[in-house]
């Protein structure tokens, strides 16, 4: 109410009006003839009442328009302007009483509604000029106006006989009144209707228009019982349903028991299993609390089935439980041997754990990582070690994982949980001294849920492991005896501090003369028995398998020579089945296969010695380059640009630290220029573009630096390197060589281009040592310290041509002391 709104201006001058004390209302809408108790404590509140009793006892009641604003600040409020409604209540005051905590409460009766048309502020309590309203239609008698009055009857009655408690005076007072007004009123002010749905009544002149108002809070409310009274019946019959399922069930029990058939509490099964199990006195302090916990507990409740199946879970891990080892070196070394043919390095590591397992029983298993490319039997070798040793074997992949959980288990704050892949794979070996692969351990990855990779870093811990503890369990578990192997194609990706955990084993890819030899011992005879050709007496001859290497495969594992043999033998079976079929005989028992045969078994050959840079050119060098997949031989194009800015492009996919290699590989160049026969000139005024070919494929590392350096002299100098030269190192700005890694993958994929020399820096002598003679069939190794020694390698065999001193060619039968 605003203080524009209790302008009279609007009203007729003729109309009787009546100056009264205000009392503002928070929470009820009094409506006339409505008896109702009013508690104040306001000074302005007591001098209106007051006032009204010092008079002819009359009081103006409104409600406020927003009544949640006014707690706490209602003095405030009761200045000018109100914030009320303007149409309110004359009430009369039929008595006072002060009660014990300060408060008023004034006991009122409506008289008749009333309008506010002005405001009176010269008092010392809130009073205003009101208006009384009448009815519009008070004469109305109508069959409209006794149809809504009977259809209000008729709802009120549904309302009280759905639950809807009145006073008896009042239902008494309403079976007697038949004016729509004064129905009206005194079902609204019996309703329980909030503030402003009262007030929306209150406001009506009309007393057909409030009885049709009053008439649809009716139905609402009919509306809202009925839906209470549906859920409370839906409640009940569940109740009733789940009190007759318990009768039932005790009955059964009963009646069991009258039979004998009385089946034996599974927790005292679990007691049992708790004094039989050599557990750590925490857990079996746990495990009880849970049992004590569950004979408490309702069996069908779903928290019961989570204990339950929680206890039974702790139970089921093999506390103690171990499987006897096989320390006879001999037998080991044996097992290792019929499984896998090489691999020396392997097997000496493994037969040397067991020698200090024999004189040291309490010798902590080691962490090993197998490291190397797709293909080369890491896991299966895991396997091997584990039938070698007698023990327990699970494989967990680790590729993809990203939850924290997926390592420390879930923990029980919810339903679902389970424990962690360490433990169910202990769990499933059913022996606490199990050897587990951890597949693909390079290839994890994290997110919000936490890092996996961190959480194994307890698990590889012989000092921490002892005492894993897995979320779900809650109990600390020995992984001490467990044998922990993972593998991985690729170093970069582990994490330091975990790959600083484990003892790393490199599994290079395999010469063409190992293969053949694994290809024959192993790979054919498997594929022959599972293509079902064991009675058929198919052989393949040693070209037949060199063909399978060197055409069909490039690869420095076997995964794609399994794969082509049993593709070869799929075709077999495939014809000896038809030709059975068709001509209802035994065919001949020899199926030899030679290159004619494999070639029109398998088509046109995917691969051979085809390499497109075999003949010698000018700014074309061969680098060595070492992926997760093997080794491979790059191909680095050089070409001239004639520009007035001189500077270098490079192109084909390469990451930073190959482009940062090439930057010092150009630098070197153009410090050495003079030196290296390259004329001053020639970089000055011409633009040096690289190139690697394969562009969609990323390339990255720092050990194409000599090569890259190479490509740039020769494109410079326009002399083709000497032909089938490969070459790998990292070059630095004063023309040190480097050593780089992957040594053996390199040379293996050297070997598959048909490469004469390989070009390795002077500090990987070593590993050129290391490897088996078969790898190093076929190949000379020239080791380099400085790019000085590439370049008299490279450029110096031409006919007639030994050294290059001071960017002059010399023949090779001058003086070059002269």
């Amino acid at each position: 109410m605003s203080k524009k709104s209790l302008t009279p201006a609007n009203h007729n001058a003729a109309e009787e009006t009546h100056v009264l004390p205000l009392l503002p209302l928070k929470d009820i809408v009094v409506f006339p003839h409505m008896i109702v108790p009013v508690f104040i404590n306001e000074e302005l509140c007591i001098n209106a009442v007051e006032s009204a009793l010092s008079g002819n006892r009359k009081i103006f009641l409104s409600a406020f328009k927003n009544p949640s604003d006014k707690e706490g600040d209602l003095k405030a409020s009761l200045e000018p302007p109100f914030d009320v409604y303007d149409v309110g209540t004359v009430c009369t005051i039929m008595r006072t009483r002060k009660l014990s905590d300060g408060r008023i409460k004034v006991l009122v009766q409506g008289v008749n509604k009333a309008e506010v048309v002005g405001l009176d502020s010269s008092t010392g309590y809130p009073a205003v000029r009101v208006r009384k309203i009448d009815d519009m239609d008070l004469d109305a008698e109508t069959a409209a106006v006794e149809a809504i009055v009977r259809s209000v009857r008729e709802n009120l009655e549904k309302v009280v006989g759905l639950g809807k408690v009145l006073s008896p005076d009042i239902v008494m007072i309403l079976e007697d009144v038949n004016e729509p007004g004064r129905l009206s009123d005194l079902i609204a002010a019996n309703l329980g209707l909030k503030v402003h749905e009262a007030q929306s009544i209150l406001a009506l002149n009309s007393s057909i228009a409030r009885l049709n108002k009053v008439h649809g809070f009716l139905a609402r409310e009919i509306e809202v019982y009925q839906m209470q009274m549906q859920i409370q019946n839906q409640a009940k019959n569940e109740i009733n349903r789940m009190q007759r399922e318990h009768y039932l069930r005790e009955q059964i029990r009963a009646i069991k028991t009258e039979l004998g058939e009385t089946e034996k509490d599974d927790t005292e099964g679990f007691w049992t299993q708790i004094e039989d199990k050599p557990m750590p006195t925490e857990t079996k302090e746990e495990i009880s609390r849970q049992i004590r916990r569950l004979e408490r507990m309702h069996q069908d409740t779903s928290e019961a089935s989570l204990t339950r199946t929680y206890i039974e879970t702790v139970l089921s891990l093999p506390w103690g439980v171990k499987t006897t080892e096989n320390l006879s070196m001999k037998n080991v070394q044996k097992v290792l041997d019929e499984d896998h043919y090489g691999l020396e390095d392997i097997k000496d590591r493994i037969i040397e754990f067991l020698a200090v397992k024999k004189l040291n029983k309490t010798a902590k298993s080691p962490i090993i990582c197998f490291v190397g490319p797709p293909g080369v039997g890491k896991t299966s070798l895991g396997r091997s070690i584990a039938r070698s040793m007698n023990r327990e074997f699970e494989r967990i992949s680790l590729g993809g994982v990203k939850d924290e959980a997926d390592i420390r288990g879930h923990r029980r704050t919810y339903v679902g949980a389970f424990p962690g892949r360490i433990v169910q794979a202990v769990k499933n070996c059913k022996s606490s001294n199990p050897i587990i692969m951890l597949d693909e351990i390079d290839k994890l990855t994290s997110d919000h849920r936490g890092d996996p990779s961190s959480a194994l870093l307890e698990v590889l811990d012989p000092e921490q492991n002892k005492d894993f503890k897995d979320h779900y369990l809650g109990v600390p578990f020995d992984l001490s005896d467990v044998m922990f192997i993972a593998n991985a194609n690729t170093l970069s990706t582990i994490p330091a501090p975990l790959l600083d955990r484990m003892e790393v084993i490199e599994l290079s890819g395999y010469a063409e003369e190992e293969k053949v030899i694994i290809a024959n011992q192993y790979l054919i005879p498997k594929q022959i028995k599972e293509s079902g050709l064991a009675e058929a007496g198919v052989s393949f001859s040693r070209t037949a398998v060199t063909t399978l290497i060197n055409n069909y495969t490039q690869e420095s594992g076997l995964r794609g020579l399994e794969k082509q043999i049993a593709s070869v033998c799929r075709k077999l079976a495939r014809g000896h089945a038809e030709t059975q079929e068709t001509e209802g005989k035994e065919l001949p028992k020899d199926y030899k296969q030679t290159p004619a045969t494999i070639q029109k078994h398998l088509r046109s050959k995917k691969y051979g010695h085809d390499f497109y840079h075999l003949e010698p050119t000018p700014g074309v060098a061969l680098g060595l380059a070492y992926t997760t997949y093997g080794g491979k031989v790059l191909a680095i194009e050089a070409n001239l640009i004639p520009s007035s800015k001189a500077g270098l492009v490079l192109t084909g996919q390469l990451g930073d630290v190959m482009k940062e290699s090439a930057q010092a590989a150009f630098s070197y160049v153009k410090s050495r220029a003079e030196s290296l026969g390259i004329a001053r000139k020639r970089i000055e005024e011409n633009e040096i573009h690289i190139h690697i070919p394969a562009g969609a494929t990323p390339k990255d590392g720092p050990s194409a630096g000599v090569a890259l350096a190479s490509a740039m002299i020769s494109a410079f100098t326009n002399i083709a390197p000497r032909p089938l030269t490969a070459m790998t190192g990292e070059i630095t700005l004063l023309g040190k060589v480097l050593p780089i890694g992957g040594v053996k993958e390199k040379i293996l994929a050297a070997i598959r281009q048909t490469m004469t020399l390989v070009i390795l820096p002077e500090e990987n002598r070593g590993s050129w040592d290391d490897l088996p003679q078969n790898a190093k069939k076929g190949i000379e190794c020239h080791f380099v310290s400085h790019y000085d020694e590439v370049f008299d390698i490279l450029f110096s065999a031409e006919e007639g041509v030994t050294h290059i001193r001071g960017g002059v060619r010399a023949p090779k039968d001058t003086d070059l002391a002269s």
